[in-house]
Order: C-alpha cells, then sequence, then structure tokens
C-alpha cells in the first residue's frame, strides 16, 4: 500500500489534539448546577463534536440554563480558557506527530468548533507556523457534521479535501471530515466512533509517525473504494 504523504492533516482541536473534553464537560455541569437544574453524563457525551450553538440550544432547554445562547456559549468557553491557562493537557501523540509533519512539510490545519478565543490560547503554546490555517467554530456559518469547516481548511491550504486526512475523535468530526472528501483517522476519548467506510479507528497517536498516518489514509479510503 502506497505511503504517500497526505497533502494536508486536518486536525480536530477538543479531545483530539488536545484533552479537554472533561474540562468543556465541568463546564456544563457548572453552569446548570447554578441556574438549578440537573445535568448527566449522557446528555454530556451527547454534545460533544456539536458546534457550541447547538449544545448551549441543549443547555438551555434540557438544563433549564434560563440565558441567552450567546451567554451560554461565553460562560463554557470562559471556563475552559481559565482551564487551559492553568494546565494543557496534550493527547497522548499528539505534539509528536505535528512535530514530525512539520518536519515532513506536510501543512496542517486547525478544524475545531471551538471559538477563536480558545483555539488562538491552545495555538500560541505551539511553535509559530505549526498549523498553516485555523478554521473555528465562529468562523463558519455551518458547524460539523456539515462540510463547511473541513472545506474551508482545505481551500485555505490550497489542496484539495480529497487528499488530505482529517483526526478527529467524535461522529460528528468524523462526519463532516467525510462529507468534505477527506479520509478519516478517529482517536475515539470520552465517546465511541464505528469504523466505517472511509474512515479507520486507531487507539492512540502515540508512536504513530507520517508514513503510518497515510497507510492508516490508504486503509480508510480503500474501505470506502
Amino acid at each position: 500500500m502506497s505511503t504517500r504523504l497526505p497533502a494536508a492533516v486536518l486536525w480536530d482541536m477538543d479531545g483530539t489534539l488536545v484533552d479537554t473534553e472533561h474540562s468543556w464537560m465541568g463546564a456544563e455541569y457548572a453552569l446548570v448546577a447554578e441556574h438549578g437544574g440537573s445535568w448527566s453524563e449522557e446528555q454530556a457525551h451527547a454534545l460533544v463534536g456539536n458546534p457550541l450553538p447547538v449544545s448551549a440550544e441543549s443547555i438551555r432547554r434540557e438544563g433549564g440554563v434560563d440565558l441567552p445562547l450567546e451567554d451560554i456559549v461565553e460562560r463554557l468557553i470562559d471556563h475552559v480558557v481559565a482551564d487551559v491557562r492553568r494546565h494543557l493537557p496534550w493527547r497522548p501523540g499528539a505534539q509528536e506527530l505535528l512535530a514530525q509533519l512539520r518536519a515532513a512539510g506536510v501543512p496542517c490545519a486547525l478544524v475545531t468548533m471551538s471559538y477563536a478565543r480558545l483555539a488562538d490560547a491552545v495555538v500560541s503554546t505551539l511553535p509559530p507556523g505549526t498549523f498553516a490555517a485555523v478554521v473555528t467554530g465562529d468562523r463558519v456559518r455551518n458547524g460539523k457534521p456539515h462540510p463547511e469547516p473541513y472545506l474551508t481548511a482545505a481551500r485555505e491550504l490550497g489542496v484539495a479535501p480529497e487528499d488530505c486526512v482529517a483526526i478527529e475523535d467524535s461522529r460528528t468530526g468524523a462526519a463532516s471530515a467525510l462529507a468534505a472528501g477527506a479520509a478519516v483517522v478517529a482517536v475515539p476519548h470520552v465517546v465511541p466512533v464505528p469504523p466505517g467506510p472511509g474512515l479507520v479507528v486507531v487507539d492512540t497517536l502515540e508512536g504513530l509517525s507520517p508514513a503510518g498516518l497515510a497507510r492508516l489514509a490508504g486503509v480508510a479510503r480503500k474501505a470506502a473504494s
């Protein structure tokens, strides 16, 4: 199988690059409790990968948080940004793979439904130029699972999405990347992601090289053909 490196690698952020999903869930629990509501693990897991306004609507409707959607979103982001500034937990192997891709000349984009101020807090801890493009939830009209975020990233990198590999940790994100035409390597974290056409599932990025990522992308594309 060919190990030709991808034209670009498109990274999800929360749960894929950095271990912030539990911070998001903590923000949800705290906000709902503040307003006298109740929140469950099942409800929290259902929001993983969603656009923030969609999550905010669920929190307002199911958690009894009587605030405008924009205020809910900002309160959640405030909580996670504060956590990230105290401690930024990287997912295993993510930084190492990023560095290897950079050394190999493979451009990377960050494609996240988090807003720019959180993405900036994460990206600022990495060497300048690590990401050649950053697409955030407040930059797109249609969030994941719509293909717009990944199509935007590929366009800004000047590559065809069909020549890219997306790394994701949620069904919502994987659906977005697949709809854009990218091969997907899924690294499930807090929610399961079943394998399927165009998508291969791995336990971890630890020890994965650019050539290994290319091989996985080949497996995913073969399954889709």
